[in-house]
């Protein structure tokens, strides 16, 4: 395999240790209306694999004035089958065009038998599962020609026959592939919450020395059939308590990284998201000034 250097590797191009969003339609005129103090945006690349109009204009618009991160959707990087040989080579294209400083995908499946699933499904943990992702995380970066960025997932189920925990299975991929991890601390806390586990103890074991990025979100909270707490990473809220604790815990352990926040659903007005972000961004300056003083 050749060697591979994360996107924006060369200087050009990096991410911030500080908040960034979501890039959506709402807000375009928000952010080219205004220098923003956000550092930089995230964007999914499946919405713009057009080669043009309005979004694309946008867009360029403002990665002429921010750094971008690309967060894809649509690789399917669990399923049996490869990835999509042509889905590949059109988000090459669109790296090569915007020039995005990280590239992440999601630990879990979506299409099957050339179908498409609106949803991203968990995986058993074993090692036939790893082996699989490993080669296909492999496949993923020899086609893109950048390290990869691979997320934890929200999960509602799990399987019997997993052998290895999550953070093992992460790290492992990571110490075989040479990709890096997106910390996704929402879905920690809802997975935890969900099967009544520590989420700090599941924060301690994460391999975090890989950890790239981080997400942060709001979820739902509903109950299941027998009463007990069902937590939905439904992305439609702010930021709770228990997630922001999670998360000065986690930059006090590994230092600042670039933080998203994601908030897709139920889209707030800028200020509002804005604000949530600079929240992310006051929790790493104090603790960049706890670490000097």
């Amino acid at each position: 395999m050749t060697a591979l250097r994360p996107l924006g590797a060369d200087g050009r191009n990096p991410i911030p240790a500080s908040a960034g969003v979501g890039l959506r339609p709402q807000h375009y005129a928000d952010i080219l209306g205004a220098p923003s103090p956000l550092g930089w945006f995230e964007v999914h690349p499946e919405n713009y694999l057009c080669a043009g109009g309005p979004q694309h204009d946008a867009l360029a618009q403002i990665r002429a004035q921010y750094p971008l991160s690309f967060h894809g959707v649509g690789l399917s990087l669990g399923s049996e089958a490869r990835p999509d040989a042509l889905h590949l080579a059109r988000l090459r294209v669109l790296i090569d065009r915007y020039q995005p400083a990280l590239f992440s995908e999601h630990l879990a499946w979506s299409s099957h038998g050339g179908k498409f699933l609106n949803d991203l499904l968990p995986l058993p943990y074993t090692q036939q599962t790893l082996d699989r992702f490993v080669s296909h995380v492999d496949e993923t970066q020899e086609a893109l020609g950048r390290q990869i960025l691979i997320e934890n997932p929200s999960l509602y189920v799990q399987f019997s026959a997993s052998d290895m925990t999550e953070p093992e299975f992460l790290n492992t991929l990571a110490q075989r592939t040479g990709c890096g991890l997106l910390l996704d601390i929402n879905n920690a806390y809802v997975t935890s919450i969900n099967f009544a586990r520590d989420p700090i103890a599941y924060l301690a074991a994460f391999p975090w020395q890989h950890v790239r990025e981080i997400h942060l979100a709001g979820h739902a909270t509903e109950s299941d059939a027998l009463g007990r707490p069902l937590l939905i990473d439904a992305h439609d809220g702010p930021v709770c308590d228990a997630v922001w604790a999670l998360y000065r815990r986690m930059v006090r352990q590994m230092g600042a990284v670039p933080t998203l926040i994601e908030w897709d659903q139920e889209m707030p007005v800028w200020d509002a998201l804005l604000g949530e972000a600079l929240s992310a961004d006051r929790i790493l300056q104090q603790e960049r000034d706890r670490a000097v003083a």
